[in-house]
């Protein structure tokens, strides 16, 4: 039976971190958390578990999930974010998968919980996520706030059953303030990228992300919170494509 090494970044997540490590019993072989220095009581709840706790700078979301995949003992890799818990059926797939393991990756469906309700629709599920997989065959890429694990060409993988339950935010307030963070940094990755954004672009984004959003992916079904998802979500686009052409603005100035 292939081995199975559980990683998990950290930074202040106290909160979420003790479900997360819960979930993994009887799955992982051995638990790796990569902490950016928590001032909170994270690494006092992960020494509760048999856990290798490893202190390292953070530089960014893909740079933190490479290390810790560096650091795993085993060949297959559970990566899991803090806010993050396997479902009781999503373990079982995992406990029948590591009997028989076929392929170099597996995705999940990822379930998220918004301000107590679980949304079903939107661009928040199924949103599949690349999860197990065999550390060989890929690393980490994309963007650093929306970093997935890209496999290589030649690599098979297949689908678990179950969802991977997510608590991304616990208030509206909380989603505003991530999403403020988050599009500065996609805006500078962008900037970074070459990436083209012309004067109609953040308001094309926004208008479209809301229709797709709340319209063809059914957001409105969510009620209440689907909207604010969905509205959210668009004002996010626009954000991150405004910062984008500012960058951009500012670039051209210096280069003249």
């Amino acid at each position: 039976m292939p081995k199975i090494s559980a990683v998990i970044i950290t930074m202040n997540e106290e909160q979420v971190i003790e479900q997360c490590l819960q979930s993994l019993d009887d799955i992982a072989d051995e638990v790796i958390v990569v902490d950016s220095f928590s001032t909170d009581s994270t690494e006092d709840i992960c020494k509760k578990y048999n856990v290798k706790f490893v202190k390292h700078e953070f530089t960014g979301f893909m740079d933190q999930k490479n290390f810790a995949v560096s650091l795993a003992s085993h060949p297959y890799i559970l990566s899991l974010d803090a806010d993050e818990a396997l479902s009781e059926e999503l373990q079982k797939s995992l406990l029948e998968v590591k009997n028989n393991i076929k392929y170099d990756g597996y995705k999940v469906k990822r379930l998220s919980n918004f301000c107590g309700q679980w949304i079903w629709h939107s661009a928040w599920y199924p949103d599949p996520q690349m999860r197990l997989f065999k550390a060989e065959k890929g690393a980490w890429g994309l963007i650093n706030v929306h970093e997935t694990f890209i496999m290589n060409h030649d690599s098979r993988v297949a689908r678990l059953k179950g969802d991977l339950l997510h608590w991304p935010c616990t208030s509206e307030q909380d989603l505003t303030y991530k999403i403020e963070k988050y599009s500065e940094i996609a805006a500078h990755e962008f900037y970074e990228q070459g990436k083209k954004v012309w004067f109609i672009t953040p308001a094309f984004r926004m208008i479209w992300r809301f229709f797709q959003t709340y319209f063809i992916r059914l957001g409105f079904l969510d009620g209440r919170k689907g909207y604010i998802i969905c509205k959210t979500g668009a004002y996010s686009s626009f954000l991150k494509y405004s910062k984008l052409r500012k960058l951009t603005r500012e670039g051209k100035k210096k280069s003249s």
